[in-house]
């Protein structure tokens, strides 16, 4: 199934014919509490929704972010042996993580706000986004993909000026706006192997990020099961999965978001999403 988070914060599901509110087939509720109902309520709004003639055709800005409190992010860097390369680190033993806050997250329409008076120097990273669907702790890899609920789009925004000088990353990866994220959830059914997917990002019409999700380093697989050890995942995590190369800081020149900027994240069988970029400083270059 392929779900959006509407404006009003209720959900629909995309089908062949439109979008038709979860609200028609009885469920009121949103994404997080669509994850927590379970299996079950998923396969009965699924059949429910096949019964219902029409949809309504939506357009991009009426969707919102499909989760806009998950209780975590779970960020990966590093996890392109491309990107390792690019930016001169060595390819990670194990992955490395950090923290992304809920409040950067903003929709796939929505334009990232660079705030002037904090950060120069913003950069995009393309990523595929996992959310959880269980509870989860020491899970076999082999067993990984069924604690999964579905698969969106994941723009990791970073300040690099803020990211570098603070030699940790969460505060340049979570400024407000900074997680674009969507257009959809695709529920787990409809991608079983998560490392086949094409991924990119364009800025103004031209692609810098052009790769796919098979040159992971740590397949997704692998992150729930070794991230699991350390941590318990909850319904509604999201593991933002890495990036592959082509990042603007490491370009020559170097490639930074500006005021009317806009770009284009996609992912095969996914869909795309298109931000504008806005500068809270007139001045701004």
């Amino acid at each position: 199934m392929r779900l959006a988070t509407l404006k009003d914060n209720s959900v629909a599901i995309i089908t062949s014919s439109g979008a038709v509110s979860l609200r028609q087939i009885g469920f009121s509720g949103n994404m997080l509490d669509l994850i927590l109902a379970g299996n079950d309520e998923l396969s009965r709004i699924k059949q429910e929704a096949m019964k219902v003639n029409g949809g309504e055709k939506l357009q991009p800005d009426s969707l919102s972010a499909p989760l806009k409190n998950p209780p975590k992010i779970v960020a990966i860097g590093l996890n392109y042996s491309d990107h390792a390369s690019e930016t001169g680190m060595e390819v990670p033993k194990s992955p490395l993580i950090f923290a992304k806050f809920s409040s950067s997250i903003t929709g796939s329409s929505e334009p990232i706000i660079i705030p002037g008076a904090v950060t120069r120097k913003v950069d995009y990273e393309a990523e595929l986004g996992v959310i959880i669907g269980k509870r989860t702790k020491n899970v076999l890899i082999e067993d990984s993909l069924d604690c999964v609920f579905g698969y969106t789009i994941i723009n990791d925004i970073s300040a690099r000026d803020i990211q570098f000088a603070d030699k940790q990353w969460t505060r340049g990866k979570s400024l407000d706006t900074f997680c674009p994220m969507g257009p959809v959830v695709v529920t787990k059914d409809e991608i079983p192997n998560p490392q086949d997917l094409e991924l990119g990002c364009e800025v103004n019409g031209e692609i810098l990020q052009q790769s796919s999700t098979k040159f992971m380093i740590f397949s997704v697989a692998e992150l729930i099961s070794l991230l699991s050890n350390s941590f318990t995942f909850e319904p509604g995590d999201i593991i933002a999965t890495g990036t592959p190369g082509g990042v603007g800081y490491k370009r020559n020149p170097p490639v930074y978001l500006k005021n009317g900027d806009t770009i284009r994240t996609w992912i095969t069988g996914i869909g795309e999403m298109i931000n504008p970029v806005v500068s809270d400083d007139a001045d701004q270059i």
